[in-house]
Order: C-alpha cells, then sequence, then structure tokens
C-alpha cells in the first residue's frame, strides 16, 4: 500500500474510482469539506486527524517535513498497465498511438511533471523502465496533480527491446537529443508516434538512440542550450498535440 497527499491528487483518486482504504483529513478545514462528503458517499473510511500528524505520515526520517495540504489517502499501490493496454486504449478511441518512452527518468518530480503534460496533452501512455529509473512514488502522484489517476503507465525490462516492437507494430520512434539538425518544429509528426525522453543528466543511451527512427531536437538560442527533461516533453508533446489538432480540422473541412 502507498500514501498519495494533497487536495488535487487524492481528489482526482477520489473521481477516478482507485482503490482507497482511508482517506486521514484535517479536523475543521473546511476547505477540504468536498473531498470529506464525496469520500463519505463512496463509502470511503475517513479519519479525522491534526495537520501536524498528516505532514509527519508522508515524510520519511531526516527528510524536511512535507506539506500534506490536510489531507492522506491510503491507497493500493499504483497499477501499471502493459505495453499492449496503451495500444488498445488508443485504438478504442480510434486513434493512432501516441506515447511516451522515458529512458531512465529518475527524477520523480521530472516523472510527476511529465504525466501531468501527458494527460493535457492527449497522450495515450507512457512506458518507464522497472529498474534504474523513478517509479510511480507518492511524490510522483503529489507533483502530477491527479494524473496518475488517469494516465496508463506501463513498466518495460527492456526499452530497446520495447521499442523494436512497437516498430513492428508500425509504430515511429523519435529520439529527442540536442545534437540533430532535424527539429520539431521542420518535423512532419504524422500516424502513430513515439518519442523518447532521455535521463536528465545523459540523455538517451546510445542503443535507445541507435534503434530511433529519426532523432529530434528543440531548437534553443540562449547560452546555456539545455532544458529539464520534462520541460523537453512538455515542449515536444505540445508541438506534437498542436500538429494533429491542426491536421485533423484540415481534413474534416
Amino acid at each position: 500500500m502507498g500514501l498519495i497527499y494533497g487536495k488535487n491528487p487524492v481528489m482526482e483518486a477520489i473521481n477516478s474510482d482507485k482503490t482507497i482504504n482511508k482517506i486521514y483529513i484535517q479536523s475543521k478545514n473546511k476547505e477540504l469539506n468536498k473531498i470529506y462528503e464525496l469520500a463519505k458517499q463512496k463509502k470511503i473510511v475517513v479519519v479525522e486527524a491534526e495537520k501536524s500528524k498528516l505532514d509527519r505520515m508522508i515524510t520519511a526520517e531526516n527528510e524536511t517535513l512535507k506539506n500534506s495540504q490536510g489531507v492522506v489517502a491510503n491507497i493500493t499501490d499504483y497499477k501499471y498497465y502493459e505495453v499492449e493496454d496503451i495500444l488498445e486504449y488508443a485504438a478504442s478511441k480510434n486513434e493512432k498511438p501516441f506515447v511516451l518512452i522515458l529512458d531512465k527518468i529518475e527524477d520523480p518530480h521530472n516523472l510527476g511533471a511529465i504525466i501531468r503534460t501527458a494527460e493535457c496533452m492527449g497522450v495515450h501512455g507512457i512506458i518507464i523502465q522497472k529498474r534504474n529509473a523513478c517509479q510511480v512514488t507518492d511524490t510522483v502522484e503529489k507533483v502530477s496533480a491527479g494524473a496518475c489517476s488517469y494516465v496508463r503507465i506501463a513498466r518495460v525490462t527492456n526499452i530497446t527491446e520495447t521499442i523494436k516492437k512497437l516498430k513492428e507494430n508500425g509504430m515511429w520512434i523519435y529520439g529527442l537529443d540536442m545534437d540533430s539538425d532535424s527539429t520539431i518544429y521542420n518535423t512532419n509528426f504524422d500516424g502513430a508516434i513515439g518519442i523518447v525522453i532521455g535521463n536528465e543528466g545523459k540523455g538517451i543511451s546510445r542503443l535507445v538512440r541507435d534503434n530511433c527512427d529519426v532523432i529530434v531536437s528543440i531548437p534553443m538560442y540562449g547560452k546555456i542550450n539545455s532544458l529539464n527533461a520534462s520541460v523537453s516533453a512538455a515542449i515536444s508533446v505540445y508541438e506534437i498535440s498542436k500538429q494533429k489538432k491542426l491536421r485533423k480540422k484540415i481534413v474534416l473541412y
């Protein structure tokens, strides 16, 4: 079992019918009345407690005290999907698959932000590695602002082998890397798409890069010439979503 905390993540967990064992809520906090009433309607056990106790509940030993925002939910561990589930979900919407492939993303804040972007921009699912990469934790849930309750996330043992299988299923795989003359703005993103986001420090690993169909970059004009992984993901996902939306309008008219 795990814990998620914060107003938005807990509310989204309730609305999405995630299995919640118990909700701990700050006593006499009117801002949390909506969560309290909804939890009662869904027959979830609610326990009132002081905020200081809730903050300590989500803070590990020797960690700076976290802010629970007055609500903590005890849930079953995140239920991961299979890659096939993501592809079937896209098919059920009569859409070409649009998938994010994360190559050893380690920072839970990056993972949470990427999941939030994916949910907002219509990505069908995210693929992460089982080892040497961040998993869905309470911090990830919090940063995603509840998006973990809606985004299908699959874990795989080998990213390279997964990419090969996706390509066999007709997907075109783009690797995001700053060392490429092809940019996300002069690339025509069409059909079934998978985009690879690399590790925060090392970028895309060599073997994964070699198995991408195309390497694309985000043009940058400053002196630093690098972006946070979640920011890079957001920019590229938005560009792909924009192209898909414009193409759909052209087909309609």
